[in-house]
Protein backbone atom coordinates (compact mmCIF):
# COMPACT_ATOMS: atom_id res chain seq x y z
CA UNK A 1 0.00 0.00 0.00
CA UNK A 2 2.89 2.36 0.74
CA UNK A 3 4.38 1.68 -2.71
CA UNK A 4 1.02 2.45 -4.34
CA UNK A 5 0.87 5.72 -2.43
CA UNK A 6 4.41 6.63 -3.57
CA UNK A 7 3.43 5.86 -7.17
CA UNK A 8 0.30 7.99 -6.85
CA UNK A 9 2.19 10.96 -5.40
CA UNK A 10 4.99 10.68 -7.95
CA UNK A 11 2.60 10.95 -10.91
CA UNK A 12 3.06 14.14 -12.88
CA UNK A 13 -0.56 15.28 -12.71
CA UNK A 14 -0.64 15.09 -8.90
CA UNK A 15 2.53 17.17 -8.65
CA UNK A 16 1.15 19.63 -11.23
CA UNK A 17 -2.06 19.93 -9.22
CA UNK A 18 -0.11 20.60 -6.02
CA UNK A 19 1.95 23.30 -7.75
CA UNK A 20 -1.25 24.82 -9.16
CA UNK A 21 -2.90 24.95 -5.74
CA UNK A 22 0.16 26.57 -4.16
CA UNK A 23 0.46 29.11 -6.97
CA UNK A 24 -3.27 29.81 -6.80
CA UNK A 25 -3.11 30.50 -3.08
CA UNK A 26 -0.13 32.80 -3.58
CA UNK A 27 -1.87 34.59 -6.45
CA UNK A 28 -4.99 34.95 -4.29
CA UNK A 29 -2.93 36.74 -1.63
CA UNK A 30 -1.52 39.12 -4.23
CA UNK A 31 -4.97 39.90 -5.61
CA UNK A 32 -6.39 40.42 -2.11
CA UNK A 33 -3.62 42.90 -1.38
CA UNK A 34 -4.19 44.61 -4.74
CA UNK A 35 -7.89 45.05 -4.03
CA UNK A 36 -7.59 46.02 -0.35
CA UNK A 37 -4.49 48.22 -0.62
CA UNK A 38 -4.56 49.64 -4.16
CA UNK A 39 -8.04 49.49 -5.75
CA UNK A 40 -10.41 50.13 -2.84
CA UNK A 41 -8.67 53.13 -1.16
CA UNK A 42 -9.06 55.41 -4.23
CA UNK A 43 -12.67 54.26 -4.66
CA UNK A 44 -13.31 54.94 -0.98
CA UNK A 45 -11.65 58.36 -1.32
CA UNK A 46 -13.89 59.21 -4.28
CA UNK A 47 -16.91 58.23 -2.20
CA UNK A 48 -15.97 60.53 0.68
CA UNK A 49 -13.27 58.63 2.52
CA UNK A 50 -15.26 55.52 3.39
CA UNK A 51 -13.72 52.09 3.89
CA UNK A 52 -15.74 49.35 2.23
CA UNK A 53 -14.70 46.90 4.94
CA UNK A 54 -16.79 48.92 7.37
CA UNK A 55 -19.99 48.67 5.31
CA UNK A 56 -22.19 46.40 7.33
CA UNK A 57 -25.68 46.11 8.69
CA UNK A 58 -26.10 45.25 12.34
CA UNK A 59 -28.78 42.59 12.81
CA UNK A 60 -29.16 43.50 16.47
CA UNK A 61 -30.85 46.58 17.89
CA UNK A 62 -27.48 48.20 18.70
CA UNK A 63 -25.47 50.55 16.48
CA UNK A 64 -21.70 50.20 16.01
CA UNK A 65 -19.20 52.61 14.40
CA UNK A 66 -17.10 49.89 12.75
CA UNK A 67 -17.35 46.24 11.85
CA UNK A 68 -14.52 45.46 14.28
CA UNK A 69 -16.51 47.03 17.11
CA UNK A 70 -19.60 45.00 16.18
CA UNK A 71 -17.59 41.78 16.07
CA UNK A 72 -15.93 42.60 19.40
CA UNK A 73 -19.39 43.02 20.92
CA UNK A 74 -20.47 39.72 19.39
CA UNK A 75 -23.31 41.31 17.43
CA UNK A 76 -24.62 39.53 14.34
CA UNK A 77 -23.82 41.53 11.20
CA UNK A 78 -24.47 41.45 7.47
CA UNK A 79 -21.05 42.36 6.00
CA UNK A 80 -21.88 43.60 2.50
CA UNK A 81 -18.68 45.73 2.31
CA UNK A 82 -16.47 42.67 2.83
CA UNK A 83 -18.59 40.86 0.24
CA UNK A 84 -18.01 43.74 -2.19
CA UNK A 85 -14.22 43.46 -1.68
CA UNK A 86 -14.40 39.69 -2.21
CA UNK A 87 -16.46 40.17 -5.36
CA UNK A 88 -13.84 42.53 -6.79
CA UNK A 89 -11.15 39.96 -5.86
CA UNK A 90 -13.07 37.31 -7.77
CA UNK A 91 -13.49 39.49 -10.86
CA UNK A 92 -9.77 40.29 -10.95
CA UNK A 93 -8.80 36.61 -10.49
CA UNK A 94 -11.32 35.49 -13.12
CA UNK A 95 -10.00 38.07 -15.59
CA UNK A 96 -6.38 37.05 -14.92
CA UNK A 97 -7.26 33.36 -15.43
CA UNK A 98 -9.10 34.29 -18.65
CA UNK A 99 -6.02 36.11 -19.95
CA UNK A 100 -3.78 33.20 -18.98
CA UNK A 101 -5.99 30.59 -20.68
CA UNK A 102 -6.32 32.81 -23.75
CA UNK A 103 -2.53 33.10 -24.07
CA UNK A 104 -2.01 29.37 -23.53
CA UNK A 105 -4.57 28.64 -26.26
CA UNK A 106 -2.64 30.91 -28.64
CA UNK A 107 0.62 29.11 -27.84
CA UNK A 108 -0.73 25.60 -28.31
CA UNK A 109 -0.70 24.21 -31.85
CA UNK A 110 -4.00 24.13 -33.67
CA UNK A 111 -5.46 20.63 -34.03
CA UNK A 112 -4.59 19.06 -37.36
CA UNK A 113 -7.30 18.37 -39.89
CA UNK A 114 -8.32 14.72 -39.94
CA UNK A 115 -6.30 12.70 -42.43
CA UNK A 116 -7.97 11.39 -45.54
CA UNK A 117 -8.80 7.70 -45.30
CA UNK A 118 -6.21 5.42 -46.91
CA UNK A 119 -8.64 2.55 -47.45
CA UNK A 120 -12.24 2.07 -48.47
CA UNK A 121 -14.63 -0.80 -48.75
CA UNK A 122 -15.63 -2.30 -52.08
CA UNK A 123 -19.37 -1.83 -52.54
CA UNK A 124 -19.66 -5.16 -54.40
CA UNK A 125 -17.66 -7.63 -52.30
CA UNK A 126 -17.21 -5.67 -49.02
CA UNK A 127 -13.42 -6.16 -48.83
CA UNK A 128 -11.05 -3.42 -47.75
CA UNK A 129 -9.07 -1.93 -50.64
CA UNK A 130 -6.83 1.14 -51.15
CA UNK A 131 -8.79 4.39 -51.36
CA UNK A 132 -7.29 5.29 -54.75
CA UNK A 133 -8.33 1.97 -56.38
CA UNK A 134 -10.54 2.21 -59.48
CA UNK A 135 -11.12 -1.52 -59.73
CA UNK A 136 -11.42 -4.03 -56.87
CA UNK A 137 -8.51 -6.51 -56.89
CA UNK A 138 -10.70 -9.20 -55.32
CA UNK A 139 -13.90 -9.16 -57.39
CA UNK A 140 -12.56 -7.04 -60.31
CA UNK A 141 -15.61 -4.75 -60.14
CA UNK A 142 -15.28 -1.30 -61.69
CA UNK A 143 -15.49 1.08 -58.70
CA UNK A 144 -15.69 4.26 -60.75
CA UNK A 145 -19.18 3.31 -61.94
CA UNK A 146 -20.35 2.57 -58.41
Amino acid sequence: MLNEFKTFIARGNVVDLAVGVIMGASFGGIVTSLVNDVVMPPIGRLLGGVDFKDFFLSLSSQSFPTLAAAKAAGAPTLNYGVFFNTLINFIIVAFAVFLLVRQVNHLLPKPAAPAAPVTKECVWCATTIPAAAKRCPHCTSNLASA
